[in-house]
This record gives C-alpha cells, sequence and structure tokens, in this order.
C-alpha cells in the first residue's frame, strides 16, 4: 500500500454508517474497524479516503446483509488539503466494497466521483473507475 502525500482527516469514526458507491450488493455499511490504524489508548479509531475498513453490512441484498467485508472509503463529507493547496470535499461519505485484502472491487461499476488518492492506493479501484477527482 502506497502512502498518500495529502493530508486527509480522519472523519469517519468506528460506528459511521456509509454508503457504497458499487454494484457489489451491499447498499449500507457499518465501520467495524481500520485496517493498519493505530491510535491513543481510549481514542476511537477513524477512517479517512484511501483507508481499508472491515465493514458489516447493513442493508442491501440478502445474501450480503450480516456479512463482514473489507472496504476502501473513496469519498468524504469533510474537506481535505491536497499538497498544491487545493481542499477537497464530496458531497457524501461512500465506499467500495472488496473482495480481497489486496485492493480488488468486488463490483464492476461505480457511480459517481472516486477520489484520487484511493485510486493512487489501490490501481483495481482505478481502473474501474469513471470520474476521478
Amino acid at each position: 500500500m502506497q502512502a498518500v502525500r495529502s493530508h486527509i482527516v480522519k472523519s469517519l469514526p468506528v460506528g459511521a454508517h456509509i454508503e457504497t458507491c458499487d454494484n457489489s450488493g451491499a447498499k449500507l455499511l457499518k465501520i467495524t474497524s481500520v485496517k493498519l490504524h493505530k491510535t491513543r489508548k481510549g481514542k476511537s479509531p477513524a477512517a479517512g479516503v484511501g483507508d481499508m475498513v472491515l465493514a458489516a453490512v447493513k442493508k442491501g441484498k440478502p445474501e450480503m446483509r450480516k456479512e463482514v467485508v473489507l472496504a476502501v472509503i473513496v469519498r468524504q463529507k469533510k474537506e481535505y488539503r491536497r499538497p498544491d493547496g487545493t481542499r477537497i470535499k464530496f458531497e457524501d461519505n461512500a465506499a467500495v466494497v472488496l473482495k480481497d485484502d489486496k485492493g480488488n472491487p468486488k463490483g464492476t461499476i461505480f457511480k459517481g466521483a472516486i477520489a484520487k488518492e484511493a485510486t493512487q492506493r489501490y490501481p483495481g479501484i482505478a481502473k474501474l473507475a469513471g470520474i476521478i477527482v
């Protein structure tokens, strides 16, 4: 996994509900943990754009519901800063469901824009992205 140069604010804590933007069968996810994330004692881990999370499927197809899946955050409402000074924010929080820990997406179509930071870190997502912001 590549390092991202942008200063991404971790705005999605454990327990947050996020929508999916792919056709994997899941509609709503609840973040249960953030992969490769360390925090101080007593502080709950949080995720931002480009982070891999473990999430439980809350709404979706019956065979997907109550399943624990890996996902990557591709959009967040809270603005974050890029190295050139621009600030980026999206109108919703969204994730892409993965089929393995290498970063290959389960779905074949993504709705909406995908953040550049997520595509740099996971090339499998970049291949299917329609719009990269």
